[in-house]
């Protein structure tokens, strides 16, 4: 571990952080990545046009900042025989990727790269196991901000015997009510297995030992799909770790996702974040799917990243990316905790349900309470918030209430209040003081 690095015991007991130099790392990554709109079919002008557009609409003053080449930039014939180092597609990138990077930054942002924790990337092209040292350096050289580093591929000589129970990679056969695994699934690892000296998690740490090593600070993130027991590690060894398998435009995937993730919330703070995969958001859901789907993931305390065309922004999806309360929410700088679920809603507490996941949101901000109301059914339903039920509210307390998504002052309010929420949509409110009474705040 380089002099500049350190590793930060954080107020939640369960959080331990990788500290980097200039605050990298410390508040949830904000930026657009080319996978989820582009795949493979990517140049040097897609990546300089998303940079332009993260300015030209305001989603750079916003705090978008990083702009992230994914998977199919290298050469795919292999590396440079004489030094050993992965080599740009020209023909992608005309000026290197350092000169990708040099207008990028010319531009006031930062850029990302990509590579797998295997002998190739997941689209087949040069990977970095074994090459962490000079591969680290030769992104440092190129002025890369942010490592996006994949799992596929995997030597067999650093596969893992067993595994965590993850519900992506067990049958449902197996699982119990609450997500858990029955002693007689396949391949589970035996109680009080230490998943921080597992192969997969020393892959990940060679790496990011490695990018530590460099003199320029890379915002490392880890896309190892949730497995070995992540949860138990991935914030000492980065600022990000992947929860689970890659996310798609089925609404049905999203609510999946968020519903794992809910069980990781108590490792999330400064400097550590679980990282239930880019946004969909601009990719065909609806306006109410896509402002649960950001909502939630803003709540969670996720890295937000954009992952549509910004070519083809409409407004409405423009204006949920650039959602001034949830993003302040997002990137507080007082308060590292994210908001968690106060009620399950439709289920018992607790409930493992990809259809029907926690439904009453809360999270305490440096800005007041934010509540959020998320209605998982086909049809509008009027959802309420109940002070009662809420931490840090007292029941008798007035309250002034901000509806979020249309900035409304919806005035001071006593014992709760209640919306229509459409289908698959989420009502955000925040929650402060009400100016004409003592604190209610306990």
């Amino acid at each position: 571990m380089s002099f500049h690095t350190k590793l930060l015991l954080l107020f939640a007991p369960s959080v331990l952080g990788l500290v980097q130099p200039n605050g990298v790392g410390r508040l949830p990554a904000l930026g657009w990545n080319s996978w989820n709109a582009f795949n493979c079919d990517i140049d040097e002008d897609k990546f300089l046009t998303a940079a332009q557009k993260l300015k030209d609409l305001g989603l750079a003053d916003a705090g978008y900042e990083y702009v992230n080449i994914d998977d199919c930039w290298s050469n795919k014939d292999g590396r440079d025989s004489t030094t050993g180092r992965l080599l740009p597609n020209t023909t992608r990138f005309p000026d290197g990727i350092n000169g990708t990077a040099a207008q990028v930054h010319a531009m006031g942002l930062k850029i990302g790269i990509y590579s797998s924790a295997g002998t190739y990337a997941c689209a087949g092209y040069p990977a970095s196991i074994g090459n962490e040292t000079i591969d680290a350096q030769t992104w440092a050289e190129w002025g890369i901000d942010y490592l996006k580093y994949d799992n596929c591929n995997i030597p067999s000589n650093w596969s893992d015997t067993c595994n965590a129970c993850h519900p992506d990679y067990i049958d449902s056969q197996y699982l119990t009510a609450n997500g858990t695994c029955l002693p007689n699934t396949p391949n589970l690892c035996p109680s009080g297995y230490d998943y921080s000296q597992s192969n997969t998690a020393e892959r990940y740490r060679i790496m990011g030992e490695a990018l530590q090593a460099q003199n320029r600070t890379i915002l490392y993130s880890l896309c190892e799909w949730g497995t070995a027991g992540v949860e138990t590690w991935g914030n000492n060894t980065a600022a990000s770790w992947r929860m689970s398998n890659d996310i798609n435009t089925s609404w049905a995937r999203i609510l999946n996702i968020l519903n794992q993730n809910v069980f990781n919330l108590d490792y999330v703070n400064f400097w550590g974040h679980p990282d239930p995969d880019m946004l969909e958001v601009g990719n065909g859901l609806t306006l109410q799917q896509s402002r649960t789907h950001f909502a939630l993931w803003a709540a969670m305390k996720s890295p937000l990243l954009i992952g549509t065309d910004l070519d083809n922004l409409d407004n409405d999806t423009l204006s949920i990316l650039k959602n001034p309360y949830l993003l302040a929410f997002n990137q507080d700088d007082t308060i590292g905790e994210p908001a968690k679920p106060y009620s399950w809603g439709t289920n018992p507490d607790w409930t493992f349900n990809d259809t029907f996941p926690a439904e009453f949101w809360s999270g305490n901000s440096s800005n007041g309470t934010l509540v959020l109301l998320f209605n998982p059914y086909p049809n509008t339903l009027v959802k309420e918030a109940v002070w009662a039920d809420i931490p840090g509210l007292m029941a008798n307390g007035t309250y002034k209430v901000v509806e979020v998504w249309n900035d409304v002052d919806l005035g001071c309010q006593s014992g709760g209040i209640g919306l229509e929420v459409n289908a698959n949509d989420t009502a955000v409110f925040l929650i402060q003081d009400c100016p004409s009474a003592t604190s209610n705040l306990i």
